[in-house]
């Protein structure tokens, strides 16, 4: 991980990445660059830079809905993405704190960004009201004729640049500028209403590097960069996954309630131990916990410690999810197989399904229950106890 920069105060950053990806032929925002999502490496430079207060990522619909509550859980804003870039930046610009001084806007398909750059950008836009990162232009440009047949001009290559982000503003400079858009237009870049504004933005020099990506040809061009320049760090380098197995039995005993998967069962009998005896949610957090070696629930809430007598199993499955946070790691998916001879645990399956979602953050589709009897064989099978196997994968 690259070393922290020193925040600059007041200082927020709006990450747009509602775009469609249509020329990627897919969502480009969590298209795999070197193993890991591209929006993931886009918002780890700005999390990891130490210049902003709060981040700020606008998202589509479809990507909010799935991925948003694990954005607000690590600490980033998220919020609808709009028709078009610029409703897109009034969407997250209403996030923006009142007492914020400075607004960084950046394209969450430039993930090879860098702190020094991000930096500049807003020291040049303290200055001088906004700033815009730039490279000069190294191919002759020409302009089109009406209809694109013909070339009719060579303007002069020297005083024309490509643009870039981040590009930073003071944050009533941003609020002016968005209130000059004219409403339902989209611009491909917001910078272009400062000139209504009488507003110049400072030139940032920037890196050919800070490549958007738009194109499969691109994927090539940023995962080249990144091995030339040696960035697969721990920072960046590439995910794997990863696979966990987890196994619990209890005993079934009168006057104890049934607790599977974090929802009370009506039977006459519930399971016996420590904790309230969930065997789903134990070797699914042990399956968890294997899957990044870290040892398993015992470990974390072992069984001598009588303060704990009683614990609801919902408290352990959050303690392993604080794990795998801090071993950042995400998971994929978990397959539970419960072994009971009663109760019959069929009509129960979707109310666990949904119930174990939700405790572990997950899409239902995430998320496999199933169960199986032992035909009237041993303890399991004269109903004297249930097993619960569960197998977990996870990135990381």
């Amino acid at each position: 991980m690259t070393k922290k920069e020193k925040k600059t105060g007041g200082a927020e950053a709006i990450i747009l990445a509602g775009g469609s990806g249509s020329r990627m032929g897919g969502d480009k925002q969590y298209l795999p660059l070197a193993g890991r999502p591209m929006i993931e490496r886009t918002v780890e430079v700005f999390t990891s830079s130490g210049l902003f207060s709060r981040i700020i990522l606008a998202l589509s619909p479809e990507n909010l809905k799935k991925y948003g509550p694990a954005w607000e859980k690590a600490g980033v804003a998220a919020v609808t993405a709009g028709a078009t870039r610029t409703e897109s930046l009034r969407n997250s610009f209403r996030l923006v704190s009142p007492g914020a001084e400075l607004v960084a806007v950046h394209d969450g398909a430039r993930p090879l960004v860098d702190g020094p750059l991000i930096r500049s950008c807003l020291e040049k836009a303290a200055e001088a009201g906004a700033s815009v990162p730039a490279v000069p232009l190294k191919d002759t440009v020409k302009r089109v004729a009406a209809g694109g047949k013909n070339f009719e001009s060579t303007p002069d290559r020297s005083a024309l640049m490509a643009v870039q982000t981040p590009q930073c503003y003071r944050r009533d400079v941003l609020e002016r500028l968005l209130g000059r858009a004219a409403a339902g237009k989209d611009y491909s870049d917001e910078s272009q209403v400062l000139e209504q504004l009488g507003i110049k933005a400072a030139v940032v020099p920037s890196s050919y590097r800070n490549i958007k990506i738009t194109t499969p040809e691109d994927v090539i061009i940023a995962e080249a960069f990144m091995k030339d320049e040696k960035t697969i760090t721990s920072r960046t380098r590439a995910q794997v996954a990863r696979a966990g197995f987890g196994y619990d039995i209890h005993r079934l005993v009168e006057g104890r309630p049934l607790i599977l998967g974090g929802i009370k069962i009506e039977h006459t009998k519930g399971l016996l131990g420590h904790s309230d005896g969930d065997v789903v949610l134990h070797s699914v957090c042990d399956a968890l916990l294997g899957s990044i070696s870290a040892g398993e629930i015992g470990v974390y809430y072992p069984p001598t410690d009588l303060t704990l007598m009683g614990i609801s199993s919902v408290v352990i499955a959050e303690k392993t999810l604080e794990v795998l946070a801090s071993k950042k790691a995400r998971i994929i998916n978990v397959d539970v197989t419960i072994l009971a001879e009663e109760p019959k645990l069929k009509p129960h399956y979707e109310n666990i399904r949904n119930s174990v979602a939700k405790i572990l953050k997950l899409d239902i589709a995430d998320v496999s229950i199933k169960a199986k009897s032992r035909e009237g064989l041993g303890d399991i099978g004269h109903g004297e106890a249930i097993v619960c196997y569960a197998v977990a994968s996870v990135l990381k």
